[in-house]
């Protein structure tokens, strides 16, 4: 398996400033006679310690991470430390080493973390958008550019592994992780999917980062389940499970996938992380995947009633590392983890072959990433995180992300120079709302959830020329017949779990908003943030233009470079656009509002001068 790959850029003007330049591939040579001579001195309880990931919030003592010689940690979605800067997270990152460190073989750490579109739990880093955005950019080399930022930054606090990319083919948008996926379509999925795996784990010379783990997820057919149900049932025969789900694999582990993260979800009703038939026959077989395959959050646990049963069908499924989140004193803890999966392997019931095979699988990754060899992380590394060099390349991200689709009469572009711009809707002047969920906490949040960053509200003002009057109002009060009417409407933020919808609508107060504006007389262009395509209703009719910005991250300005035409608009739909409600119903492909691939465009036109100096 070959990890680290010179970089490949079709350059455009303004990400060409950044990561120009990688590092050669790391040398892998004689690898495995490596592999087998530290295997070879590893006791049953050390190599056991090795397939056992914890949460970090979990841990008892940090203690246990010598005590039961463990080999990873994770952040999960609100494990924290108590400051949320990067030199908090740093300091935790090197004192969990330290302790592995005290360990008899010093085998280091792999740390986790869902750096889902950025370091998204880091106060101050810079928040890419969704990878629906980024699937509407159709750039595997922008993709790629967005990884390495993020490895850049996620290094930069010491943590070496990110559960990212998500390779779900999302086929039902009513399903509230519709937005982790690039796209409906397999082949856009493959395409950014292999960019991004690439870009994290490239050594890159420019940005001193060493290169981060990938994890490639969820095996495999999460974005497939009936009624867009989250960890529910993907009920497809075994051609069509190959064709969506399984399609974007190949790409990944041919771009060096060190990991694959299983799926909560099922295959015609049997939990895929009891699946041995796709995690070891298909994935580690048929696919010549040589990385390790880890659970997902404490995903086992669902296979059955019984704990130490779920642990001998996943291991014996395949699965080579366990996420063991919670801590002694709760259900199926680590400690729990480790001593039923000994008593198995005493037993004979998990053969130690099999055991043997996981933990190579995960010392090689480590091997690869350089992950054995302790090194100091640079202060310049950390430094940079949430730097303007990162955010220029975010902004061309939400730049390229951004779907037209409506222009009546020109609206669009604004000019600079315009009298006056009245901006409505809570949305406008909201970064968490622009961010979405996986931002600082698990499920998001409204209001200034980060620092750093610029909100739609924010970018126009700093775009229009000198005289130009800009006004917000989020319930749009005191509109005008003569004015134009920013509207910037959409979906509250939400993650995994929480944000699986029926409906789909644009909410009724929204609606109302944008027929306030345009029965006012004005001239209203409707920006919808959203992780999916919406019902729009009568807010449809009621825009003289629409644009779909996605969840677009921390980088505002990049709306505002399209509203001012500094940037023509180039994003396609990575998914059709359903028609109505009864189109969402019942998932119809026939007769979208939209259809996928739409997207409509206009000639850019030079900002005003004095813009610039706003």
């Amino acid at each position: 398996m070959k990890v680290f790959f010179n970089s490949l850029f079709v350059s455009t003007a303004s990400v060409a400033l950044l990561l120009s330049n990688s590092a050669p591939a790391r040398s892998v040579e004689n690898l495995e006679p490596r592999i087998d001579a530290l295997l070879s001195q590893m006791t049953l309880a050390e190599k056991i310690g090795q397939m056992t990931q914890v949460d970090s919030s979990g841990l008892k003592d940090k203690s246990d991470i010598q005590k039961y010689a463990l080999g990873s940690v994770l952040s999960g979605g609100d494990s924290d430390p108590p400051s949320n800067t990067p030199e908090a997270w740093l300091k935790l990152a090197q004192e969990f080493q330290s302790w592995a460190q005290k360990t008899r073989l010093k085998i280091p750490l792999l740390y986790g973390i869902d750096a889902v579109h950025g370091h998204n739990n880091v106060d101050g880093a810079v928040v890419f958008p969704h990878n629906i955005g980024l699937g509407a950019t159709r750039n595997p080399a922008l993709v790629e550019q967005a990884a390495r930022v993020t490895a850049a930054e996620v290094a930069g606090t010491g943590i070496n592994w990110a559960f990212a990319p998500c390779l779900a083919v999302a086929q039902d948008a009513r399903w509230g992780r519709t937005y982790e996926s690039f796209s409906s379509a397999p082949e856009v999925v493959s395409q950014l999917g292999a960019a991004a795996i690439r870009g994290f784990q490239a050594a890159d010379a420019s940005s001193l980062s060493p290169g981060i783990l990938a994890c490639a997820k969820h095996f495999v057919g999460d974005g497939g389940t009936r009624g867009g149900v989250d960890q529910g049932d993907t009920m497809v025969d075994e051609p069509t499970l190959r064709k969506i789900h399984l399609a974007p694999y190949p790409a990944a582990i041919q771009a060096g996938a060190g990991s694959v993260m299983v799926s909560y979800s099922s295959w015609n009703s049997k939990k895929m992380h009891g699946n041995k038939q796709l995690i070891t026959d298909v994935l580690k077989g048929e696919l010549g995947f040589k990385g390790f395959v880890i659970s997902d959050y404490a995903a086992i646990d669902q296979l059955s009633a019984n704990y130490k049963t779920d642990i001998e069908q996943a291991i014996n499924a395949g699965l080579d590392m366990a996420m063991v989140p919670f801590g002694p004193g709760h259900a199926n803890n680590y400690i729990d983890f480790i001593t039923k999966l000994t008593e198995l392997v005493d037993e004979g019931k998990v053969p130690q072959t099999r055991i043997d095979d996981a933990v190579r699988r995960i010392l090689r990754a480590k091997f690869e990433v350089d992950a054995l060899e302790q090194k100091t992380v640079p202060a310049a590394l950390t430094a940079q995180i949430g730097s303007a060099a990162h955010r220029q390349v975010a902004r061309e991200c939400v730049r390229q992300s951004v779907v037209l689709l409506k222009n009546e009469n020109s609206v669009l572009p604004l000019s600079a120079t315009v009298k006056q711009i009245k901006v409505i809707g809570a949305g406008a002047d909201d970064i968490g709302m622009q961010c979405g969920g996986w931002t600082i906490s698990w499920q998001g949040a409204s209001g200034k959830v980060t620092h750093g960053g610029t909100t739609i509200l924010e970018a126009i003002r700093k775009s229009v020329a000198a005289g130009s009057t800009v006004t917000f109002s989020p319930d749009g009060s005191n509109l005008g017949a003569d004015d134009i009417v920013v509207a910037v409407v959409g979906e509250k933020p939400y993650a995994e779990m929480k944000g699986d919808d029926k409906q789909l609508q644009l909410s009724a107060s929204d609606i109302a908003l944008v027929k306030k504006a345009k029965k006012g007389g004005a001239r209203v262009v409707t920006i919808l943030l959203s992780g999916r395509p919406l019902i729009l209703g009568e807010a449809h009719n009621s825009s003289d233009a629409i644009i779909a910005a996605w969840l677009p991250g921390t980088e505002g300005q990049g709306i505002s470079d399209i509203l001012f035409g500094a940037y023509a608009p180039t994003g396609k739909l990575p998914r059709l656009w359903p028609r109505d409600a009864a189109a969402v119903a019942s998932n119809s492909t026939a007769d979208p509002l939209f259809p996928l691939g739409f997207g409509l465009t206009y000639h850019a036109q030079a900002p005003a001068k004095t813009a610039s100096a706003r």
